[in-house]
């Protein structure tokens, strides 16, 4: 594994990103999650600063506006007869290309199409890629408004389902007119984990994958794997990153072509500039690592 180094952020006790990460991935509830961060605090002041920090912001988390000249956002829907029938999506291209385009699927975190993940399509249809979002809650009627009720709807979905559901947007997009038909796939914790399982479970599908903080592939699916990966750790995501040796091993064993970054002083979602996870150097540097592996991979 490959370590970039970074100051880690002197601002938040390390506890508040692991009740934060908990309360994400709905192993706290709401209240016991404020009750814990005013416990971090030494004053009332100082404990809504804490929980303000850690919640999401999306308004910070637009780089690319959604009517910028370059590109074209639309709404479409995909079948999925293997899922739900039906799944909807948000898909950005740019608005003028010489030559066929390379597409890249992005998959959410556990709480569905939210606008962060609506930006980081835009940022790759800016890059020159046709970029398409599903939104694993298009069942239930799509992303709320809000993380924790988009949470529990996603919590209330099959897993089967919405694993197909994504598959099916991959083979969709993989033959959208104006793609080249090479497509990569690049998700973020929820989505970092779809992100590797489909190029498992679609070698024939998947051109390149970028899963960023995800759980590995199932092991038993590794040696399916075709398509080079890229994946992009947290130093500090101890609950993720424990779960990468024993995948390392089989990526080893199976002869894969792989990558593993680990950024230094970076927490699970370090990616999300939308809380105080964010850490802006690191996932910059992420991000034009992506970039440039797409362009190598999907060219």
């Amino acid at each position: 594994m490959k370590k970039t180094t970074q100051r880690p952020d002197p601002q938040l006790p390390q506890q508040a990103f692991q009740l934060y990460d908990k309360y994400a991935h709905g192993l706290m509830s709401r209240r016991d999650f404020f009750s814990a961060m005013a416990g971090l605090a030494v004053n009332a002041a100082l404990a809504t600063s804490f929980i303000n920090s850690m919640l999401p912001n999306y308004a910070l988390a637009e780089q690319v506006s959604f009517n910028d000249p370059d590109i074209t956002a639309s709404y479409q829907k995909f079948p999925s007869p293997a899922g739900h029938g039906e799944g909807r999506g948000y898909l950005v291209k740019p608005k003028t290309a010489s030559a066929a385009l390379a597409t890249v699927l992005v998959i959410h975190e556990n709480r569905g199409l939210n606008p962060y993940i609506e930006d980081v399509a835009r940022r790759l249809g800016k890059a020159g890629f046709i970029a398409f979002a599903p939104d694993a809650l298009w069942p239930l009627g799509g992303y709320p408004g809000n993380d924790d009720d988009g949470r529990a709807m996603q919590r209330s979905l099959e897993p089967g389902k919405i694993v197909a559901d994504l598959a099916a947007a991959a083979k969709w997009l993989k033959n959208i007119d104006g793609g080249s038909g090479k497509l990569g796939v690049v998700g973020f914790c929820f989505g970092g984990a779809m992100a590797g399982r489909l190029a498992a479970e679609l070698p024939e599908v998947v051109n390149a994958s970028v899963p960023f903080y995800g759980s590995p592939p199932p092991e038993a699916l590794i040696a399916n794997i075709i398509a080079p990966l890229l994946v992009q750790l947290g130093e500090l995501d101890e609950r993720v990153n424990q779960q990468w040796p024993a995948a390392e091993a089989l990526f080893q064993q199976h002869k894969l072509d792989y990558k593993i970054e680990v950024y230094a002083g970076s927490h699970h979602g370090f990616h999300n500039d939308s809380t105080a996870r964010y850490n802006k150097e690191m996932a910059e540097l992420a991000w034009q690592r992506t970039l440039t592996f797409f362009r190598q991979h999907l060219s």
